[in-house]
């Protein structure tokens, strides 16, 4: 068996005689404060009917999101504890490092599972999270490219090393509060979709799950507007009720990336030219990791004359330590290459699929086909040339809000553009 999780908590877990379970007068009053605001049903969370016996471990960063898929998960009668990750030493915990698994983080979540009167646990997985996340943040810029931490996180942190740590000590789902929805067919077989607050769907970020993850996840917000948790949240009393939403890397204090680049990356990078697409120097950059595909601001080149357009970041040349820069119409690109293609139907398609791509993880869909390739690689065209289409970033395949494919996009020797 797997070893058992560290935890600031004196229980070990949810099942244990020593972990009392939620009086059902306290269920009972929670569910009557909830079910006012939205219609809800016994073992039903997230559209789906629980097992009985169900224990649901809900990932709780401290943020209102997650504190109301615990509020919903409680008033829904199943056994429920909420877990923090906490993701970081205590040296960044105390300068306020960590976002979502700083202190004051970690310190809301308590508060609101002692409101809830649900247990409440740390678990440490700095080193996984350091290994699996940040590593793979730093050798990709490294590498010239630009990745999506928060997708590494739910693959590797979130959806595997803390489910495989609440589930060997009795939890049997797992929850969070992504705004994204599952749906359970006849056959048990599970498929991801849009949330319904299009605004806050984050289905992208949870294109590598498969059928092992969906099987035992649960996103109770899957179905609700981001006003209506925040008003669930205030009707029951959460002090995080107007707390405001992350906008930042979790693992980047304040926000700028760079520090963390100059910090864990030195000595890897050295500053290079920055060029025009035939070659010509136009200046000197200062280490590649700090450019992306389709950044103008930070070039530190001058515009001489009123007519000479604004120079954006076109290509990051790691083999010859160069940065490409172009107007913007040379952004443009009708297609681009993926790999670690993932798929969530049934079966790997044997031919081209007609669908649309989303490109960032709040971008605008575009119609597109996909075809696969060897390996997990596929081709991707666009219906209308698209701009910014970066290296490491995720493109992810919808089937009106269901999600189907996705991959990484993969840096081309020659982009070819519009």
């Amino acid at each position: 068996m797997p070893p058992s999780p560290r935890t600031t908590s004196s229980a070990s877990c949810p099942r244990s005689p020593g972990v009392p379970s939620s009086g059902s007068s306290r269920v009972a009053e929670l569910a009557r404060r909830v079910g006012s605001i939205v219609a809800i049903q016994p073992w039903v969370l997230g559209g789906r009917r629980l097992p009985p016996g169900s224990v649901v471990a809900v990932a709780m960063s401290g943020g209102v999101d997650s504190s109301v898929a615990a509020a919903l998960a409680a008033a829904s009668g199943v056994d429920t504890v909420g877990v923090t990750m906490r993701l970081w030493g205590s040296e960044e915990m105390e300068r306020g490092e960590g976002g979502c698994c700083s202190i004051d983080a970690v310190e809301d979540a308590r508060r609101v599972c002692s409101r809830l009167g649900i247990p409440h646990y740390v678990l440490n997985l700095a080193e996984h999270f350091r290994e699996s996340v940040v590593g793979d943040f730093l050798s990709q810029y490294a590498s010239g490219r630009t990745p999506n931490p928060c997708i590494r996180c739910n693959e590797k942190v979130k959806f595997a090393e803390l489910w495989r740590r609440v589930g060997a000590v009795g939890a049997t789902h797992i929850a969070s509060g992504h705004y994204a929805e599952i749906r359970e067919g006849s056959s048990g077989w599970c498929t991801l979709h849009r949330g319904a607050d299009r605004r806050k769907d984050q289905s992208y970020t949870l294109y590598r799950s498969g059928q092992a993850v969906l099987a035992q996840l649960v996103l109770p917000l899957g179905g609700l507007q981001k006003p209506l948790v925040r008003q669930l949240a205030d009707a029951l009393g959460l002090a995080v009720a107007q707390k405001p939403d992350s906008q930042e890397l979790c693992f980047v204090g304040g926000g700028d990336h760079r520090a963390v680049l100059e910090r864990e990356l030195a000595g890897q990078f050295g500053p290079g030219p920055i060029t025009d697409l035939e070659g010509s120097v136009l200046g000197r950059h200062q280490g590649l990791p700090f450019y992306t595909v389709g950044q103008r601001q930070g070039l530190g080149l001058a515009v001489h004359q009123a007519a000479t357009e604004p120079h954006y970041v076109v290509r990051v040349d790691q083999a010859h330590n160069t940065l490409v820069v172009g107007p913007w119409r040379t952004l443009l690109q009708r297609g681009c290459e993926v790999g670690q293609a993932v798929y969530l139907e049934r079966a790997r398609p044997a031919g081209e699929m007609a669908a649309v791509a989303q490109l960032r993880a709040h971008g605008l869909p575009v119609e597109a086909g996909w075809q696969p390739q060897e390996g997990n690689r596929a081709t991707v065209w666009f219906a209308q040339p698209q701009v910014g289409v970066a290296p490491g970033q995720s493109l992810v395949l919808y089937d009106g809000d269901r999600v189907i494919a996705g991959g990484e996009i993969a840096a081309a020797e020659e982009p070819e553009f519009v």
